[in-house]
């Protein structure tokens, strides 16, 4: 070899790569995992608190026996609830905060919400009070129009509950079942009074 060989060589070798320092690299993997898992123990116990904070919640009523032939029926999706207005407040007392699978019916004495894994609640027509098309709710953003939301009422609040059809072209149809559901029965109670 010559010597400019030699030299290029002698210069590339002190060059080269440290070899790599296992112990450090393991105790970042470590220290990183530590971190998740403290951020993720952080989010449960803020999960938690928000429940706690909403104990003045009353219990969800259940669906009463002998339910009348239902106008509607939908499967599809439950994506959460929220304090009405505040797309972004959600609720989690009772299970309200629970994501799952739906299976909605309305009838005329309320609309009733089966939630395989999760709590069943119905809400009795008087309490219902609207519904609309949105495109988010807390947690859930899709596209316009794309998210059943019905407006309840429960205890002292009113409660939007974000849905999402199979088939979404059946949400026009429940947002104007709903909504001339929630007429008939101000205008009935308005001719009581």
């Amino acid at each position: 070899m010559t010597p400019a060989v030699i030299q290029l060589a002698a210069e590339a070798e002190r060059r080269s790569a440290e070899v790599t320092d296992w112990g450090a690299r393991i105790a970042w993997v470590i220290g990183l995992l530590v971190f998740i898992a403290f951020v993720y123990w952080l989010m449960r116990q803020g999960w938690k608190w928000r429940g706690t904070l909403q104990n003045d919640l009353p219990e969800l009523p259940a669906a009463p026996g002998g339910l009348p032939e239902h106008r509607l029926a939908l499967t599809g999706r439950y994506h959460g609830s929220t304090t009405a207005g505040q797309w972004l407040d959600r609720i989690v007392a009772h299970g309200l905060g629970v994501r799952s699978r739906v299976e909605l019916t309305l009838t005329d004495a309320g609309l009733d919400v089966v939630r395989p894994g999760a709590t069943d609640f119905f809400v009795p027509a008087a309490q219902l009070r609207g519904a609309r098309l949105d495109k988010g709710i807390a947690g859930k953003v899709l596209t316009e129009g794309g998210l059943l939301v019905v407006t309840w009422a429960h205890g002292d609040r009113l409660i939007d509950s974000g849905f999402r059809s199979d088939r979404a072209a059946e949400h026009a149809a429940w947002v104007e079942a709903i909504n001339n559901m929630n007429h008939s029965l101000t205008t009935t109670e308005g001719a009581e009074r």
